[in-house]
């Protein structure tokens, strides 16, 4: 069974739980890992526009579980109920926390994180209008460098990360730096 203290102990070993296809949870530690700079993502011409619009209006921790279950996918999903449980309790002991993008009164993007020590540890996000989940993760870097973290982990690569100025680091490097990142402390973060 998945636990608070279980995903600690995986995250500070630079692991990170997924669900398969059949429900089992296996944890993968990936030998390149995504981070985004703390200065913040590539903002393309339709993005500005987006953000000068005014559509959106964005929200830290309003709606935990619903961005978590958002973010769950109708194929190849890595999020179960498990994962939703026990993030979600990770959330109430105060160091998983969500950003909320909403148009009106509808959430339309999200995303959902761990916050331990200096790093935070993005899991996964959603959009349901465009540029919604741009406009969550924006936020949330933005968010982490003014809470002082000094990693913002996205965990692995993948083209769309990449055109948003993420960058890979390899194992060995990621883990000095987490190894740093645990001996400090954010008011989001859960403390070694």
């Amino acid at each position: 069974m998945l636990t608070p203290a279980l995903v600690r102990m995986g995250y500070e070993h630079g692991a990170f739980p997924m669900a398969n296809e059949d429900g089992d949870i296996h944890w993968y530690k990936p030998y390149q890992r995504a981070l985004f700079p703390l200065s913040g993502i590539h903002i393309s011409r339709s993005l500005k526009r987006t953000l000068n619009s005014g559509r959106f209006r964005v929200t830290f921790d309003q709606e935990f579980e619903l961005v978590i279950r958002c973010c769950r996918r109708p194929t190849d999903n890595w999020i179960n109920e498990e994962i939703v449980r026990c993030y979600t309790q990770i959330h109430y002991e105060g160091w998983a926390h969500s950003c909320e993008v909403w148009q009106g009164e509808d959430i339309v993007g999200g995303i959902y994180g761990l916050a331990l020590g200096s790093c935070f540890s993005a899991e996964s996000m959603f959009h349901r209008r465009t540029d919604a989940s741009k406009m969550a993760l924006m936020s949330m870097i933005d968010r982490c460098r003014e809470l002082g973290f000094t990693i913002f982990d996205a965990q692995v690569m993948n083209p769309h990360l990449a055109s948003l100025g993420a960058f890979e680091v390899p194992d060995k490097e990621y883990m000095s730096m987490l190894a740093g990142a645990w001996t400090q402390s954010t008011e989001w973060s859960l403390h070694r």
